[in-house]
């Protein structure tokens, strides 16, 4: 609103946006783009997706095949598609994520069931887990998949995750979408499940301004998710098609900047840890405020800095929207945790285990800007924005 005494010619200073997690380019997205308009490959074919495809498979290094997908979304898709997943079967889905991790276990018609985070990772509870599957196994379900979620990065507890999968012969969708450079055991985050799913939207720790992955574990099932992405074109001469498909395939533009983002993925990386550690050291001195815990033998890649606020354990009794509020009326932009997805009005009526650690994570969390093309002014500034509502 513009302030009808202020006095005429004078300007209105807007302080700059702050954004929770903007695009940051490197050098050589250009050099890819280019490459691609000067060789006309302005289609959902060409080097830059089979290079970028390649460049992933040897950055998780550990014998997978990669399916470049305009989505993430499109990924867990095609991977429940790929397990067979149809009407009135169930999936295991953590609650705890954003409603795509869910959405599409309904586009095939079937229903999620939900499981509670832990306290340790954020991440889903095995022992919810093996409680639901044998509740919904008790009932006469069929349970054809779990997907997990690696929250803000953090990676869940496979061990336990993967070992309860075994015992009930249910394959896993790891979902990866905010993931990429985190790592379990030594081992890089979607290399666990049948099927992995990476997101390269804007806001990602890397990007392709939109865009996703499927990483599958052996090459048929990499073959197939690529039929069915390109509409599943029967290999004829003219346009026949024996079972339906989809239009999910990445352009060869929006690879050609996943190349040059993956060659940087390290550095983003090592910035966002560097973020999230300056923050905590400053503000975990303050009584009721926390952040989300990183177990021994885990490595996130901290996509956002996510910190839970607890105003009855605080002096200055601050909640996480009031906080909130605060850093917006400063032009800082934060959100809520990701609100679970038991308590979502689209998914009321679908099955939930678990005993309200999301929800108390929900009520008390707040993701703060984690970009790593922030300033250490923008970095201190926020500080200092906290730690003066705190006081």
């Amino acid at each position: 609103m513009i302030d009808l005494l202020q006095k005429p010619g004078s300007a209105v200073k807007i302080k700059p946006k702050i954004w929770l997690s903007s695009p940051h380019m490197g050098k050589r997205e250009q050099e890819f783009i280019n490459e691609a308009f000067q060789g006309n490959w302005i289609a959902p074919i060409g080097p830059n997706i089979d290079g970028f495809e390649s460049a992933l498979a040897d950055y998780l290094e550990d014998d997978k095949y990669v399916v470049a997908l305009n989505s993430g979304t499109a990924a867990i898709h095609l991977a429940l598609i790929l397990l067979g997943v149809g009407k009135d079967d169930e999936v295991m889905c953590q609650s705890m994520t954003f409603s795509a991790s869910a959405n599409p276990i309904v586009y095939q018609g079937a229903i999620p069931v939900f499981i509670d985070s832990e306290p340790d990772t954020w991440n889903m509870s095995p022992e919810h887990l093996e409680i639901a599957i044998k509740h919904r196994l008790r009932k006469g379900k069929k349970v054809k998949a779990i997907i997990v979620v690696h929250l803000y990065g953090m990676p869940a507890k496979m061990n336990e995750i993967c070992q309860i999968a075994e015992k009930y012969e249910i394959p896993i969708i790891e979902d990866a979408a905010e993931a990429m450079g985190s790592s379990y055991d030594g081992k890089k985050m979607s290399t666990f499940g049948r099927f992995a799913c990476i997101s390269f939207n804007g806001n990602k720790i890397i990007t392709t301004s939109g865009g996703g992955a499927l990483v599958c574990q052996n090459r048929k099932d990499a073959e197939n998710a690529r039929f069915l992405a390109t509409q599943a074109r029967d290999p004829a001469p003219h346009y026949q098609h024996s079972q339906i498909g989809y239009n999910y395939r990445m352009s060869n533009i929006c690879a050609g900047i996943g190349r040059g983002q993956l060659m940087v993925l390290n550095e983003r990386v090592a910035a966002r840890r560097e973020i999230f550690n300056r923050y905590k050291t400053v503000l975990q001195r303050y009584p009721g405020i926390s952040f989300q815990p990183e177990p021994i033998g885990t490595s996130s890649n901290r996509w956002l800095t996510t910190m839970l606020i607890d105003p009855y354990l605080s002096h200055c009794h601050v909640t996480q929207e009031q906080l909130r509020h605060i850093l917006e009326a400063e032009n800082i932009e934060t959100r809520p945790l990701w609100k679970p997805l038991h308590m979502q009005p689209v998914f009321k009526d679908a099955p939930y285990f678990g005993e309200g650690i999301s929800e108390e994570l929900f009520h008390k969390g707040i993701c703060l800007p984690s970009g790593s093309n922030m300033s250490l002014g923008d970095i201190r500034m926020i500080i200092g924005k906290i730690t003066a509502s705190f006081k």
